[in-house]
């Protein structure tokens, strides 16, 4: 299941936003990939804006990882800011919903609480 926002703000500020909402919510930011001028510097460009940003709450991934190290290739989590239909787009897959395919319900509650702050800090980074 996706979490999916929009909003009119451009995606570098929604980008902008979503680091800086990320960071006071105790979330790292690991990385950010400017997809749309990766692709265009492949030879291979996109028609419109796409950003995606990585982002780890320590807690929670030492949490996973220490049950089931096989979680390490859903993490960390990515959060799309694209450009859609006029609208900036703020996208990203719901950690309850990729915890389902490693089969640990008893850290059901460590991927609601990541689930609920991502989402805290995507609203927050489209207002």
């Amino acid at each position: 299941m996706l979490i999916n926002l929009e909003t009119k703000k451009s995606v570098e500020e929604v980008r902008q936003k979503l680091e800086e909402k990320a960071k006071e919510k105790g979330f790292g930011v690991m990385a950010t990939h400017e997809v749309t001028k990766i692709l265009e510097n492949k030879g291979h460009p996109i028609s419109y804006s796409c950003v995606i940003v990585e982002i780890c709450q320590p807690k929670s991934a030492s949490q996973v990882l220490s049950k089931n190290p096989y979680i390490s290739t859903a993490l960390p989590c990515r959060v799309a800011i694209f450009e859609q239909n006029g609208k900036t787009v703020v996208s990203t897959i719901a950690p309850t919903y990729m915890l389902d395919m490693f089969n640990e319900p008893e850290l059901k509650g460590v991927a609601q609480e990541v689930e609920s702050l991502i989402r805290e800090i995507m609203e927050e980074s489209i207002k």
